[in-house]
Formats: C-alpha cells, sequence, structure tokens
C-alpha cells in the first residue's frame, strides 16, 4: 500500500515541509512516485520514518541518523534493540530526575539545612537548596516555615537519615494499605495519615490537620511532589490524599483523633 506525502505527514504527526526536507537531504526518499510525479511511500518507507524519529527524540542530528540507517553492515535487529535501551535508558533517567527533584523542593520546603557533601549524599546529587528561593517566597511569611527554620537548623546529617528513614518507612506502609486495597476512609488508612501528621509535626514544623490537608492537597496539583509518591508506588499521591483529608474529617466530630 502506498501513501501520500500528507497522508504520511498526518500519522507519523510531522510536518510536510519535514518530509520533504527528509527527501531533499537523502535520508527518506519515497519508494514511489505517482503518475503526476507526487511522492508516494510504502511500508518500508514508514518503517524507516519511525526508526528516523526515533533517533530524533533521543538527540541524534540527521547526518548521524543516515549514517547509522545506511550502514551495510546494521542488523535491522539490533538496530530496534539498541534504540529500546537507549529509549529505556531516557525514561529511568528522567524519572530517577522526577524523583529527586521532588525531593529537593520538599526539602527546601522543610528548611534542610546541610553541608554540600551531605545534600548530595542524601539527595543522591540534588542540591536542596535549588528550590530554597521558591521555597522561601511560597512560604516564608508563615509561622510553620519560620519555625521549621528554627527547628531543623541543629539538625545534624545523623538526624536527617534517621527521619527520612522513618519517612520512608511510613510511606512503605501506606503503599501496603493501598497495594491491599484498604479504601483511603478506613481507620487503618486514616490512622497511617494521623501518623504522618505526627512526623510533620514533630520533625519539622507544627502541623495541624488543616496545614496536613493543605499539604495533601499539594502532593496531587505539584507534579515534582506527585512523583515522588508515584515512585514509591503507582497512586500513592491520591491514595495519601484522600486519606489525609478522611482523617481530617474524622478528626472534627465529636469523638475525633485528638491532635498531639
Amino acid at each position: 500500500m502506498e501513501h501520500t506525502v500528507g497522508e504520511v505527514a498526518a500519522v507519523a504527526g510531522v510536518t510536510v515541509r519535514t518530509l520533504h526536507h527528509y527527501d531533499a537531504v537523502g535520508l527518506l526518499s519515497p519508494s514511489g512516485r505517482s503518475r503526476a510525479g507526487h511522492r508516494r511511500y510504502g511500508d518500508r518507507d514508514l518503517d524507516r520514518l519511525q526508526r528516523i524519529l526515533f533517533h530524533r527524540a533521543l538527540g541524534f542530528p540527521l547526518d548521524e541518523i543516515a549514517a547509522l540507517l545506511d550502514d551495510p553492515a546494521a542488523d535491522p535487529r539490533a538496530h530496534l534493540r539498541r534504540q529500546h535501551a537507549l529509549l529505556t535508558d531516557r525514561i529511568e533517567t528522567l524519572r530517577r530526575m522526577a524523583d529527586a527533584v521532588a525531593a529537593a523542593m520538599e526539602a527546601a520546603q522543610m528548611g534542610i539545612n546541610l553541608t554540600p557533601e551531605e545534600k548530595f549524599e542524601v539527595f543522591e546529587g540534588f542540591d536542596p537548596d535549588r528550590y530554597a528561593d521558591e521555597a522561601e517566597q511560597r512560604w516564608g511569611h508563615t509561622e510553620a516555615y519560620r519555625a521549621s527554620q528554627r527547628r531543623t537548623a541543629a539538625y545534624t546529617k545523623a538526624d536527617w537519615q534517621r527521619l527520612k528513614d522513618e519517612f520512608d518507612a511510613l510511606h512503605a506502609r501506606v503503599a501496603g494499605l493501598l497495594e491491599r486495597g484498604v479504601p483511603a476512609g478506613a481507620p487503618e488508612a486514616m490512622d497511617a495519615a494521623e501518623e504522618h501528621r505526627r512526623y510533620i509535626d514533630s520533625a519539622h514544623y507544627p502541623c495541624d490537620v488543616r496545614t496536613h490537608t493543605g499539604l495533601a492537597d499539594m502532593y496531587v496539583a505539584d507534579p515534582r511532589f506527585t512523583a515522588t509518591y508515584e515512585a514509591v508506588r503507582p497512586g500513592l499521591a491520591r491514595y495519601l490524599h484522600d486519606a489525609i483529608h478522611a482523617n481530617a474529617r474524622r478528626a472534627e466530630q465529636p469523638h475525633g483523633v485528638k491532635e498531639q
């Protein structure tokens, strides 16, 4: 089956001008022509275009793509395996970057004050101070921010590592509830949310249920925070958000959980 240049542009998500350029530089010349001389692309042309676009997405320049595709010794299956490996590595790199940026953002909000060496060690190469200005701009006027600065100023590396381990264990427990299918409004999930609130209240800054629900909203509204929880388990950001809100409603009831 042959396809017109417009059909190929539409299905591949590129412009007709791009296809004309690929033809002009010899990167993708259509294998057929109509009687009127119009370009006609076959299935092999589409396969080549797919490989071109894979490499373009990975940042390869056109001349290098042409050299790769036109290598007579190249094995098409090996070529696809190499592309798959490159894309998989790119995805994993971006995932790690998203996790680390989200962790850095939360660290900045909590007023972490480490030496440069400690910051890089705890947060896997990402400096929490990268977002310190944003954190101060967003929360610097609040008493919670000032309390966090005062409380955490004397924390040592060992303190931060202990708190990180405790928080990681708490997140793992909440993820376990999600995996078991425990509803976010169930007592067990609300108890975990309350433990989450008390952790913040004791380790960082005063955190009543109203403040806690505000944090929960940020966990699902800000993709940098969401990525942190999604890296633990898909769906965890929304689940923790719902459990925190359910715990807040419980606390407002006459016999609800009393804040400590």
